[in-house]
């Protein structure tokens, strides 16, 4: 293979605002989001691909709790729920990447591992809440009246910087080991389109017994950043629904950024220039990338690969 290039797949590559979320309108947009991974593959790269699970793993605690409430079935840990998304999902990129290929007249096998992704029980995000999952509210549940669906009081609700309402917030504690990424990296080396670290990987810790899951949400672009420093990839490329990164956005004096240096990111992330739950967490997973040995890592539209051009460039 050429070169080895990871690619963290977007929310919206699965999920678009106004959408139900049905499994045709995922399909279609997985589709969508493969073709634009065509011109990687048309150059020979070997390519492992990373997703999001935020809304999808959010409703399956739902769906779950909702059973146990209505119906007396046994609800189920969100370590559990991670799991449960990681497969589907990548069932759907399996699916849609085979058809993908097949137009395109190219032959790669395409192989889904789940993966689980070891952090620090003792990591402070136990204890500071912050990564969103679930369905937006227009107003904060009250935990207080209402709680989540099984009476929960101790769930915790956080306004979206961006405006798009509410969401429920869990621990996101940093991910340290990426269970089989050796493996990972000799299928993609191999040829083998490779679909890992799904929703940022399932958290555990260890154990006497082993490894277990904890109640927590990885981000999946740091541990798509992390993935990537491990295979040693080239490339890192971070897709979102915007063409490039801006500062001042939707303000005054916004500029869209071709190409910055690690240092001038760190410097726009404490002048504020990025939203927490937005920007914020792919560029802080750009620099981590780029600052342990990663080549260049190109946060773009999924629309804008193949062009030389595209995207902000995160450099040293």
């Amino acid at each position: 293979m050429g070169k080895l290039v990871m690619v963290a797949f977007g929310g919206n590559a699965l999920l678009r605002a106004g959408q139900k979320g049905t499994y045709a309108e995922q399909l279609a947009n997985v589709e969508d989001a493969c073709r634009c991974l065509l011109p990687l593959l048309e150059q020979g790269c070997g390519l492992v691909i990373g997703h999001g699970n935020g809304p999808q793993v959010g409703n399956a605690l739902l769906r779950h709790e909702a059973g146990a409430r209505d119906f007396g079935l046994q609800s189920m840990p969100m370590d559990f729920c991670g799991a449960e998304t990681q497969g589907s999902i990548a069932y759907l990129i399996e699916t849609a990447m085979e058809k993908v290929l097949r137009g395109a007249g190219l032959s790669r096998p395409v192989v889904s591992l789940v993966t689980r992704v070891e952090v620090a029980a003792d990591d402070p995000a136990f204890q500071n809440p912050s990564k969103p999952v679930g369905p937006f509210y227009k107003e904060c549940p009250s935990c207080n009246q209402a709680g989540d669906l099984r009476g929960n009081s101790a769930a915790v609700y956080r306004e979206d910087s961006a405006g798009r309402g509410w969401r429920k917030v869990v621990a996101s504690p940093k991910p340290l080991v990426i269970n089989n990424i050796n493996l990972v990296e000799r299928l993609a080396r191999e040829g083998n389109i490779v679909v890992a670290v799904g929703g940022g990987g399932i958290p555990v810790v260890g154990s006497a017994d082993g490894r277990r899951g904890v109640e927590a949400v990885i981000d999946k672009d740091l541990a798509c950043a992390l993935a990537a420093v491990r295979m040693n990839a080239d490339e890192f490329y971070i897709l979102t629904d915007v063409p490039k990164v801006y500062v001042n956005f939707k303000k005054p004096g916004e500029k869209a950024l071709d190409s910055v240096t690690v240092s001038q990111a760190k410097a726009y992330m404490a002048e504020g220039q990025f939203a927490e739950g937005s920007m914020a967490p792919k560029i802080r997973a750009a620099i981590s990338f780029v600052e342990n040995g990663g080549g260049e890592c190109i946060i773009t539209e999924a629309g804008q690969l193949g062009n030389p051009s595209c995207g902000t460039r995160i450099v040293k």
